[in-house]
């Protein structure tokens, strides 16, 4: 594998990224020799195109955005604006905002991530997940035209990179691939999250491609004859003989611009297979000298349960035998320990979490009582034990669901359903006020505190809210930008109070001070758990969590009213606990251990050793 560090970014970065640099730790990084170091940890999930854009001159042009020639005058859309207003030159397509809005481009980028690693060093989080970031004409990436290419416009030079790509005239053969100042730059990007302890998993989409892949769009060119023709679930072929096109293929849940990778019963076929596995040696090892310490850390998985489990067995093994401590964790929305059992990944995105903490937190009508949500997530740790739960990402929200704060704006639905405008025109689209706020606090709180790797969608430390697809994709609230108010409704006949949209400092430093206790108490990170039984209420429950001799005892009250909890456990009343938040010292009186859960509260006690 050819290997070619540009001096461009040598050079360019040393001033995109001086301040960065400036505080970095300056550690010396090695690759794990296996997942422990993912046990517990604290993760962030950016979605690149929405998070900083950290040099406008690699902003894509009206030509690599598909539809802009629908909206003459198309531009790079104001990072500041309404996010429901449409600008001027999208009313020449639509007047409806679902129509206009995929058609967005804010000009995110990875300069902008390392400029802000700062920003996500001082949050305290561990590890980033980023969504796709390889070649793709689309906002979010999915459509991939290839693994083996960092996103032209993620990098400092869009306009070289494509040229450079086009003369090199690459193939699926790895002997065939350049490295762009794009790649170069994630490399960097690496780098400098290596520097400070943060580890870097991206996301894998092999499953499909876009319909602009280098092999699909030679597909469609040559037909049969194309060296790609085994490459996809194709279903006819274009007879030349004919006026009309007989081509059909099968794309992703019907999607023609999102064609399937062929299947046998071994999963993605050989060619695709290889190229796949070529790829992830490239940025598992990206100058192939057997150490990994220069790549990423791991993998997410697309739909990973939409192709066969043994291509995962032997992707999963070329993983491990590249880097051992490297993690896969797939998107699997069900209990689904058999994956792991069979050694097909290392951890899944564990929504059941979610759809427990909805249950519990946020609903009214539909709510579950406190033993209930004791039972639920009792089964979780029986599906998957201790050990494995400790690696499964504690998910709230990403970039497929409605934003937690707008979960809590609208209550008693299936999780993830009828979660934006355009399917539920009752969705409410308003900001959180201060009381809702304070439920995402103390969701965030048992997050925090509880079993499992707890994720934070970009934005949501910083007060963004927003519906489903596409509205929690909007651009990153930033301390030092000047956001307009939320005016604007996107349904016809509907209004909406018009909302502040600003950075909230105070609800930033309560997340950075959550993960805080969370590093500095061993137990909360990789401690077992159980539920106290005899609380005698619906809403309000206890937790211990317990590390060799170490104890914390959690407790949450969902009432809008404080309520005194008393607990008569033995191993618990002849400890002293300290509040991590207060630091009050609390200690039983005659065998009790009376504790007062504040409304719509949450108490973080630490056994004092």
């Amino acid at each position: 594998m050819k290997y070619f560090p540009t001096l461009f970014v040598t050079v360019v970065l040393i001033f995109t990224v001086a301040c960065a640099r400036n505080n970095t730790q300056n550690q010396t990084y090695h690759a794990a020799k296996n997942t422990d170091w993912a046990k517990g940890i604290v993760w962030y999930q950016i979605f690149p195109e929405r998070f900083y854009n950290g040099d406008p001159a690699d902003d894509p042009t009206p030509a690599e955005v598909p539809g802009s020639d629908l909206q003459p005058g198309w531009r790079i859309h104001p990072w500041t604006s309404d996010w429901y207003k449409i600008q001027p030159w999208e009313r020449k397509q639509s007047d409806y905002f679902y129509d206009v809005v995929f058609t967005r481009r804010y000009g995110g980028d990875l300069i902008g991530v390392i400029k802000k690693l700062d920003y996500l060093q001082k949050l305290g989080i561990d590890a980033i997940y980023f969504n796709p970031v390889f070649e793709s004409p689309s906002l979010h990436k999915y459509d991939s035209e290839g693994y083996h290419h960092i996103d032209n416009n993620f990098g400092p030079d869009s306009k070289g990179d494509l040229r450079c790509v086009a003369a090199a005239h690459e193939a699926d053969d790895p002997k065939t691939w350049i490295w762009t100042k794009a790649d170069s730059t994630f490399l960097e990007l690496i780098r400098q999250a290596h520097a400070r302890g943060i580890r870097i998993v991206i996301d894998g989409v092999f499953n499909h491609t876009g319909d602009q892949c280098f092999a699909f769009k030679d597909v469609v060119k040559n037909q049969q004859k194309s060296r790609y023709a085994n490459w996809y679930d194709i279903i006819s072929w274009d007879n030349p003989k004919t006026p009309q096109n007989e081509f059909k293929y099968k794309g992703w849940w019907g999607v023609q611009t999102l064609p399937e990778l062929k299947e046998d019963a071994n999963g993605i076929v050989h060619g695709p297979r290889e190229y796949i596995f070529n790829c992830t040696r490239r940025w598992m090892d990206p100058n192939g000298d057997g150490d990994p310490s220069d790549g990423i850390d791991g993998w997410r998985l697309d739909v990973a349960e939409e192709v066969a489990k043994p291509f995962w067995k032997d992707w999963y093994a070329l993983v491990k035998s590249i880097n051992p401590g490297s993690i896969t964790v797939d998107e699997i929305w069900h209990v689904a320990p058999d994956w792991i059992r069979d050694k097909c990944t290392d951890a899944i995105m564990n929504y059941d979490f979610a759809r427990n903490v909805v249950a519990f937190f946020i609903n009214h009508k539909k709510a579950i009582s406190a033993s209930e949500f004791a039972n639920r997530m009792n089964k979780l740790k029986e599906s998957y034990g201790l050990n494995h739960l400790q690696l499964l990402w504690s998910m709230l929200d990403s970039h497929d669901t409605d934003r937690l704060p707008s979960q809590v704006l609208n209550p008693d639905r299936p999780y993830n359903s009828q979660n934006c405008p355009r399917n539920n025109p009752d969705y409410v689209v308003r900001k959180p006020n201060a009381a809702e706020r304070q439920i995402q606090k103390q969701i965030v709180a048992f997050q925090m505190t509880f079993a499992g790797a707890p994720i934070v969608y970009y934005g949501d430390e910083a007060s963004m809210w927003g519906a489903g697809d596409p509205d929690d994709r909007k651009p990153m609230l930033w301390p030092d930008m000047h956001f307009d108010p939320e005016t604007h409704h996107p349904l016809k006949g509907k209004t909406r109070p018009a909302d502040k949209n600003q950075f909230d400092p105070k609800l930033f430093h309560f997340y950075q001070r959550l993960i805080q206790i969370r590093h500095q108490n061993p137990v909360l990170q990789s401690g077992d758990f159980r539920f106290l039984p005899n609380i005698n209420s619906d809403d309000v429950f206890a937790v211990v969590r317990s590390l060799n001799k170490s104890r914390a005892l959690l407790i949450f009250n969902r009432k809008n009213k404080p309520v005194p909890v008393t607990i008569t456990d033995p191993e618990l009343t002849q400890t002293i606990f300290i509040d991590a938040i207060s630091h009050q010292k609390i200690k039983a009186k005659n065998r009790k251990l009376n504790v007062m859960a504040g409304a719509r509260g949450f108490r973080i006690l630490i056994a004092e050793e």
